[in-house]
């Protein structure tokens, strides 16, 4: 028996400029709503995570391969009935329709915040291959959910705990109980 839109696991993508809290808020709301979790970094090819590291930003030619395989998730997790969350910048609404050949109702979630504290926050973390050089790239890239996308923006002023919460009670009316 085929679930209907309203009962189906969501199936969300995390999305917003490096710094914002993606993977951190995206693991917890996987976690929470007993979802798969995938991690958008973990499907770029090699020459895009040395390209990244070395400071040069992706173009829309590198970017292809990549948003095509995460579309495919999505689309594996929404076949199986099993929904998911993924952790992708998803900056503009060129990759967001990429993202959504596979999976026509994707939920995005856009994690939102002014440059300064996204700023600040990069310049402590640790361990990943995206450089603080490249924030500006990432904000002249963004493109603002339109009203015809199918999601929510939530300001990153919140503790991660309040931004899952808040994602939950967003997805609440597309899914009904997710708890």
């Amino acid at each position: 028996m085929a679930l209907s839109a309203e009962n189906r696991p969501p199936a969300v993508v995390v999305m917003g400029v490096s710094g914002v809290g993606k993977t951190t808020v995206a693991r917890q709301l996987a976690e929470r709503l007993g979802l798969p979790y995938a991690e958008a970094d973990d499907f770029h090819p090699p020459a895009n995570i040395a390209k990244m590291a070395a400071g040069t930003p992706l173009d829309d030619h590198d970017r292809a391969p990549w948003l095509a395989a995460l579309a495919g998730w999505l689309g594996e997790r929404r076949a199986a009935g099993e929904g998911g969350v993924v952790a992708c910048s998803a900056l503009k609404r060129q990759y967001r329709d990429t993202l959504r050949t596979h999976c026509p109702d994707a939920f995005f979630l856009h994690l939102s915040g002014g440059h300064a504290l996204v700023e600040g926050r990069l310049a402590h973390r640790a361990g990943h291959f995206m450089p603080a050089s490249l924030l500006d790239s990432q904000y002249a890239a963004l493109e603002p959910l339109q009203p015809d996308e199918h999601g929510t923006v939530l300001d990153v002023d919140r503790t991660p705990a309040q931004l899952v919460e808040m994602a939950e009670a967003a997805l609440r009316p597309v899914n009904g109980d997710l708890a």
